[in-house]
């Protein structure tokens, strides 16, 4: 394992989930589930999320697209407060799911106002 990229990555995963999710999810940790995870943060957050040409910003956007499209509602609850964290405006993340409706379907775009909403009255 490349442990540079593991720190990288733990330090582009904090800033956009938060300190108190990855503390959860890298408490949770065990035999089982350690080498998903230290895929996750070396090659998700590591290799990808550090690249250059996008910005953290920009990336939220294609995470809230794709991530709608899939009707993954946990995953996509968590990167609403990930995009929000990156600088991304209620009314940017509106206009998000309004294309994603257009373009995967209104019922993943139904779930994902409803998700988002929920994020946004908690504050």
């Amino acid at each position: 394992m490349d442990e540079d990229l593991y720190k990288r990555g733990m330090a582009v995963r904090r800033q956009v989930l938060g300190d108190a999710y990855v503390d959860k999810a890298t408490a949770n940790v065990d035999d089982f589930n350690r080498d998903f995870q230290r895929l996750v943060t070396e090659y998700c957050w590591g290799e990808v999320w550090t690249r250059s040409v996008l910005t953290n910003k920009q990336r939220s956007l294609n995470n809230l697209c794709m991530i709608a499209a899939l009707n993954r509602s946990a995953e996509f609850e968590l990167h609403v407060r990930g995009a929000l964290r990156n600088g991304l405006t209620p009314e940017e993340i509106r206009e998000v799911l309004l294309h994603t409706a257009v373009y995967a379907g209104v019922p993943a775009a139904n779930s994902a106002f409803a998700i988002a909403q929920r994020v946004l009255e908690e504050g």
